[in-house]
């Protein structure tokens, strides 16, 4: 199992009041499936996936990343768990406008120690793989958002992580650029890559093999 999430609850402190934002979370998720979590604003999808990233921690419960509960874990250590062991893919490409898409791919691995040839022919095949393969030398501003997007997705799965995690991954792309970054997940998936999906598009969801929704901070499954 990938991710195992027990009784999670997540609060957080407005002035003199504790807010409950997650309420007894209970999520599992075996290697190989692709999942989808949809949810309104507000509905605490964006905290339930910012603690199955290891960028915040639950106030109780547990959550098991391939069975280490990363909880109780100090910040190095999770620190090192994001870069090692999950790929991010958010709404917004976040590439660096000075730095081809090969060596966008590449600087997670120089954080990780991967000395530099390795590190590009890692970021090498991972273009090769999103099927920008012709593209390596281009910077950001040469390539379209479905390009820079998919850029964004071969830095995600250069490392070869445990876990991609994407968060509105189609919200910044027309309508056919999303269905090629759907067609990629879906090819990346039936190649073995777990997937956790965040979205608030029902059109966007049904690629996902199950669908769960996030309502008031309570999560239930639809599909």
């Amino acid at each position: 199992m990938i991710v195992d999430i027990k009784n999670v609850n997540k609060d957080y402190i407005q002035g003199k009041m504790s807010v409950n934002v997650l309420k007894n979370i209970n999520l599992s998720v075996d290697k190989g499936e692709y999942i989808a979590i949809m949810g309104p604003s507000g509905s605490g999808k964006t905290t339930l996936m910012n603690i199955i990233g290891c960028l915040d921690v639950q106030t109780s419960g547990e959550y098991l990343l391939e069975n280490q509960d990363v909880s109780k874990t100090n910040d190095d250590k999770m620190s090192d768990i994001r870069n090692k062991k999950i790929g991010f893919v958010f709404q917004q490409f976040h590439l660096l406008p000075k730095l081809n898409a090969m060596e966008n791919v590449a600087l997670p691995l120089l954080y990780r120690g991967v000395d530099k040839e390795e590190r590009m022919k890692m970021a090498s095949d991972a273009l090769e793989k999103v099927g920008l393969g012709e593209r390596k030398k281009f910077m950001p501003n040469q390539l379209s958002g479905g390009q820079c997007q998919r850029v964004a997705i071969a830095r995600a799965i250069a490392g070869n992580p445990v876990l991609l995690l994407a968060d509105e991954p189609t919200g910044a792309l027309d309508t056919k650029s999303g269905e090629q970054v759907m067609e990629l997940f879906k090819k990346l998936n039936d190649e073995g890559a777990t997937i956790i999906m965040i979205t608030h598009e029902q059109e966007i969801a049904e690629h996902a093999n199950k669908i769960y929704y996030i309502r008031d901070g309570e999560l239930r499954k639809e599909k």
